[in-house]
């Protein structure tokens, strides 16, 4: 009995534990927060490679609580997957941190290693300070960190002799072969590859990767990227065989304009032979490594790859196949062992840190239509950047060659002439397979909507050709649609623009003979692309590039890369500010504080130029840069009127950059240079007024000494202070004050009126131009310039059969023809597609206040007219933002969504709270809103994340 009743009692006191435990953690349990992350990022990648010693990790958060915020986090950081799952950090445990970042925070763990595979989560606690879930797994690799962990060589076959032709050289591409023999079973390998030039890699005949143009356009005599594969299910036990194509590409092929302009060099800018350089390492099930290097034991031979380009295209004779050369069967018989070339002292090999270019679509002919002289021209319906495939059957010998062009004359043959030296042609030889043969070029593309091939022996079948679009695999995060058909054809013509000439560096075109990283388009432009696709990697990259080509002046170069293509290529005010517009636009859109950091020096630098080039008065005056081509710079190229005093320009760009800098200044902490750049914005801002600004408020008519402009369409008027271009720089820069800016936004709204209602505007006018209008009470004219058809406009280029934005805005004519068919006449160009920004900021009123969108205005601009719905969605660091308005016979709705741990001042049109209702509520009785006031016409409201609906009357 005794037992019996200590027994029992044994089970009441366990039973009165488990109670005890029970009404302590089920409430936690029951608590946890619904706050959790997701997308984690490293390096602004998703479980990427990288060589940055202290990489940045971010994440999103979603909840489906309103006003939802982050008031800690942990991240826990492990060498294994598993041991994740347990909780154990065992390399990087933060704790509780109390913050409500969720980017850009700095791994600290233990330091890390080369090769090392890095497993991550993290979890967040809500404003409650209620713990949430664990995120997903991520992780991240480690390449190759030191230079003693390169074991490999640089390779190579000079072929340089060959190729030699009339006009151009083009030497074969070099292919090289090595057997390797693994004696045991794989559990993991890697492989480490670059080259000087191009390359693609195969293992036992499977082609590595589906990434284009590796490593990347660098300046080589600083450094080259590598990229890094996992190949484990590549290899075997037994013979393997490591191949690879080697081409020019960018190191020792034709470059930009070069050969047009008749520079002394025209290719070969970084080096004569392409070099591959590759290392493959192994480690066994038991544990063992072993590992194989590019060297002199490498087979090479050249063969089918007769030409190839990156301008001039490529030509395949596929009599010359070594059939099975990359494959354990094939014997190479008459192959010579590879050469070795010493490493360049001073060049650094690192991971890539942009997006790769990769094959974003596949697009089918629409048509294809019989030429004369056997010549049939197929029809893809979209201009783009890319390759086709080729399906063919003919006779060993026939020759197909394939020429590329954006647009047809009229009378249906190719237009071609404004590729200028570029020869983009294609030229495939059969072999005379009775299956068909098929062929997509490797190591060249072009910028076309129409082929103009020739060779076959029959009318070809419209899937005879099929486009291949590429471009750098930037992930899209942005989308814009209205009611509006036109509009919305010139929202899709920029993004056809962006994704052509997004392409390992930002291109001003991808057809004729240049396809430069050209700094005025890209800092023109680079706002607007950050509302398309993620950027922040692109031009994590292209930031280097720009760096590594600051001139010894100080100042930053037209393009970048910068190899010398032509000696009086240097600098010019309106490009070179890309070296701070840039960095700064980085930070603001991602929150990226490193890059201010890293490239700090180089910006001063470029600053304390241009102090030193206006003599210490902070404004340059009639003939500042007479000294550089065209005299006086670039100015605001391609404008449609009155040219606009280089001098003028380069000292709003002055002042706009300086107020930059005090700005980034004040993100690292270096508060005296706050202090320092602020003054000196205020003091180029009143020397401006003094110099250019007459007593009335108007823009005074300045005709400098520098004579006839270039790249302007009237090309024979003078310059003058009073233009569109002027107005709406100094509007947009903010060197006015907001007396003197509502003067100038009037005389800007006459000038356009005096214009027939038209703009005038170039590449440096066309991008403030619509936000100017916005910011001085001209909406109304802003969208009437919008909606415009007549030339100058964008619906000019759209009426006229533009499915891309062009580089000039009367590139053709409907009824007329070609203007300037050997000339500049891009049909790819997307600076005067730098209307984005208004589109996503105005229009749809999304606009950052705080870096990286923590902090945003969503402060839509409703047309009066014409456009009658408009919604913008875009994917910002911190998650989704929609801006989505319509007008309807009641008034207009809006809705927003605004993602976890951020806020937004949002302004709803309406004279009146009472007018304003979310969902059933009126706002001022909102119980999630919180009212700011009145402003302008506007209600203003704070908001916290959540889905909203509003209406309004």
């Amino acid at each position: 009995m005794k037992k019996t009743n200590s027994k029992q009692n044994k089970l009441v006191k366990i039973a009165l534990i488990f109670s005890v435990l029970q009404s302590c953690f089920l409430p936690l349990i029951a608590q946890q927060s619904d706050l959790s992350a997701r997308y984690l990022k490293t390096e602004y990648k998703e479980n990427p490679v990288t060589d940055v010693l202290h990489p940045r990790l971010s994440w999103e958060l979603e909840s489906k609580e309103r006003r939802q915020l982050q008031t800690a986090y942990q991240i826990m950081v492990s060498s294994s997957a598993q041991l994740l799952k347990l909780d154990k950090g065992d390399l990087w445990d933060s704790g509780r941190i109390l913050s409500d970042r969720t980017n850009q925070i700095e791994y600290q763990g233990a330091e890390v290693v080369s090769r090392k595979v890095y497993y991550w989560k993290v979890r967040s606690w809500d404003k409650n300070n209620i713990v949430g879930k664990w995120s997903p797994v991520a992780k991240w690799e480690m390449g190759l960190l030191n230079k003693p962990d390169w074991k490999a060589s640089w390779i190579g076959n000079d072929l340089s002799a060959l190729g030699k032709g009339s006009a151009y050289h083009l030497p074969p591409a070099p292919y090289f072969r090595k057997q390797v023999k693994l004696n045991k079973s794989v559990k993991k390998a890697r492989l480490y590859v670059t080259a000087l030039g191009l390359y693609e890699f195969y293992i036992n005949g499977q082609r590595i990767g589906k990434d284009n143009f590796t490593p990347g356009w660098t300046d080589y005599h600083k450094r080259v990227h590598y990229q890094v594969y996992d190949v484990t299910d590549k290899l075997k036990a037994g013979n393997n065989i490591l191949s690879s194509i080697v081409a020019d590409g960018w190191y020792s092929g034709y470059l930009g304009y070069a050969l047009l302009v008749n520079n002394p060099v025209v290719r070969n800018f970084y080096g004569k032979v392409p070099l591959l350089k590759a290392q493959l390492e192994v480690e066994y099930e038991d544990g063992t490594h072993t590992a194989v290097f590019t060297d002199a034991s490498w087979k090479s031979n050249h063969g089918p790859m007769v030409e190839a380009d990156i301008l001039n295209g490529e030509t395949y004779d596929a009599r010359l196949e070594f059939t099975g050369w990359n494959t354990a069967s094939y014997v190479a018989e008459h192959w010579k062992n590879a050469t070795v070339f010493p490493d360049q002292g001073g060049r650094s090999l690192e991971s890539y840190p942009g997006n790769t270019v990769q094959v974003f679509k596949e697009i089918k002919a629409l048509s294809v239509t019989k030429r004369t002289n056997g010549k049939y021209i197929f029809n893809l319906g979209q201009n783009f950047s890319g390759n086709v495939r080729l399906k063919v059957k003919g006779k060993r010998g026939d020759t197909i060659t394939l020429k590329y062009g954006e647009v047809l004359f009229p009378n249906g043959d190719l237009m071609t002439e404004n590729l200028r030296k570029a020869r983009a042609t294609d030229t495939y030889i059969l072999k005379g397979d009775l299956n068909g043969e098929v062929y997509t070029p490797r190591f060249t593309y072009h910028g076309f909507q129409y082929v103009e091939v020739s060779g076959f022996r029959t009318q070809p079948a419209v899937n005879a050709v099929t486009g291949i679009v590429l471009s750098s695999a930037t992930p899209v995060v942005g989308s814009f649609t209205t009611d509006h058909v036109m509009v919305n054809k010139l929202y899709s013509n920029i993004v056809w623009t962006q994704r052509s000439n997004y392409f390992d560096i930002p291109t001003d075109c991808p057809q004729r003979d240049e396809r430069l990283g050209w700094t005025g388009d890209a800092q023109t432009y680079m706002q607007s692309a950050t509302f398309n696709t993620d950027i922040s990697a692109f031009f994590t990259k292209w930031l280097v590039d720009l760096n590594d080509a600051q001139r010894i002046d100080h100042t930053y170069p037209i393009y970048a890369p910068a190899p010398n293509i032509r000696i009086t290529d240097t600098y010019s005010p309106g490009w070179s500010e890309a070296g701070i517009i840039c960095p700064y636009t980085l930070y603001k859109v991602y929150g990226d504080v490193r890059v201010i950091r890293k490239f700090w020096v180089n910006m001063t630098d470029y600053l304390q130029f241009l102090e030193n080039k206006s003599k210490g008065t902070f404004v340059f005056r009639e003939a500042s840069f007479e000294d550089i081509s065209p005299k006086g710079g670039f100015g605001d190229w391609l404008s449609a009127g009155k040219k606009t005093p280089p001098d003028m320009l380069a000292t709003i760009y002055y002042g706009y950059i300086a107020s930059m800098m005090s700005e980034m200044a004040n993100a690292i902490g270096k508060h005296e240079d706050e202090i320092k750049y602020r003054e000196i914005s205020n003091q180029i801002k009143s020397a401006f007024l003094k110099h250019y600004m007459a007593p009335e408020g108007r823009f005074k008519t300045n005709v400098t000494a520098y004579g006839k402009g270039e790249g302007y369409v009237d090309g024979e008027m003078g310059f003058d202070g009073h233009t569109q271009t002027a107005y709406a720089n100094a509007i947009y820069m903010n060197m006015l004050t907001p007396d003197q800016a509502h003067k100038a936004g009037d005389f800007l709204s006459e000038l356009i009126h005096q214009n027939s209602g038209r703009l005038s505007t170039g590449f440096l006018g066309v991008k403030p131009l619509l936000p100017a209008l916005s910011k001085t009470g001209h909406t109304d004219q802003a969208y009437q310039l919008l909606l415009n058809v007549e030339y100058p406009s964008w619906g000019f280029e759209i009426v006229n059969g533009a499915n891309t934005i062009w580089e000039r805005w009367n590139s053709y004519i409907k009824g007329k023809g070609f203007e300037n068919n050997a000339g500049m006449n891009s049909f790819n160009h997307y600076a005067f597609g730098s209307v984005n920004e208004w589109l996503f900021g105005n229009s749809a009123g999304i606009r950052t206040i705080d870096p990286g969108y923590r902090k945003f205005l969503i402060r839509p601009e409703i047309a009066k007219d014409g456009i009658g719905l408009v919604k913008a969605s875009y994917h910002s660091i911190n998650g989704q933002i929609l801006s989505a308005w319509k007008r309807t016979d009641q008034g207009i709705t809006i809705d927003i969504i605004i993602p976890v741990n951020t806020t937004a001042d949002v302004f709803i049109p309406a004279n009146n709270e009472n007018d304003v209702k979310e969902g059933k509520y009126r706002v001022n009785i909102h119980p999630d809103l919180k009212v700011k006031g009145l402003v302008d016409g506007f209600v203003h409201l704070e908001l916290g994340s959540g889905v909203y609906h509003f209406s309004a009357r």
